[in-house]
């Protein structure tokens, strides 16, 4: 199974690449340029020389997400719909999580607000986009920090909540992302759910500031998920 990472050059959609990679899951970097993929793949090569990322490379988005099994969506809220529009014709019938969250940075405010999207959160956005496609659409990866991310070889003290509509595409998701060491990936159901989900985004930044912190995130405790 191939991964593809569309937008994948910044933090987030890096150390997400990185810790599958690492985890041995073949792992494409999309960017909008091929060249600025291939440049950020190579300097990764570089920076994390002790581990073998021989089963990561760069694309274009679009060739990315043509060779991708599964793909996951990391760019910011201003970005998203022209990066799904641009790559509608090759998510068809694939699981597409992603992880765009509506922060009232795209149009020049605080990193702790939340805009509210006419489609109700950014993955019901996408979904939107991709409908007719058969694509599978999964909120995930919104409330895990770059920091956390990028600090390897760390575990990730922090628990990744999913949603989506279909049941077997979210196993499938689950199993790729308890890969990287430490997350727990819990299940909140529908991908309505993705309302919630993306608002506890800026509130995890909004302490990380308060706290002078990089690590906040969060454990679901109490329920046995088995």
């Amino acid at each position: 199974m191939i991964v593809s990472i569309i937008g994948g050059t910044g933090p987030q959609g890096l150390g997400i690449g990185e810790r599958l990679a690492i985890a041995g899951v073949d792992v494409i970097i999309g960017s909008r340029k091929e060249e600025k993929a291939l440049d950020v793949v190579e300097q990764a090569k570089k920076d994390l020389a002790d581990y073998d990322l021989s089963n990561m490379k760069g694309m274009a988005n679009e060739d990315a997400a043509k060779e991708g099994d599964v793909l996951i969506i990391t760019v910011p809220l201003a970005a998203q719909k022209p990066t799904v529009e641009g790559i509608k014709e090759f998510c068809k019938d694939k699981i597409v999580m992603d992880a765009t969250v509506p922060l009232e940075t795209a149009i020049g405010g605080k990193p702790f607000r939340f805009i509210d999207l006419m489609e109700g959160s950014a993955a019901e956005r996408t979904a939107s986009i991709l409908d007719g496609t058969g694509a599978k659409v999964i909120c995930a990866f919104c409330n895990i920090s770059n920091s956390h991310l990028s600090n390897i070889p760390e575990d990730i003290d922090c628990d990744c909540l999913i949603a989506g509509d279909d049941k077997q595409s979210k196993e499938v998701a689950a199993e790729i992302i308890n890969k990287i060491p430490g997350v727990k990936t819990i299940d909140c159901g529908i991908l309505e759910k993705a309302r919630i989900i993306e608002k506890i985004t800026p509130l995890l930044i909004g302490l990380n500031i308060k706290y002078k912190s990089h690590y906040g995130g969060l454990r679901i405790t109490g329920i046995n998920f088995e």
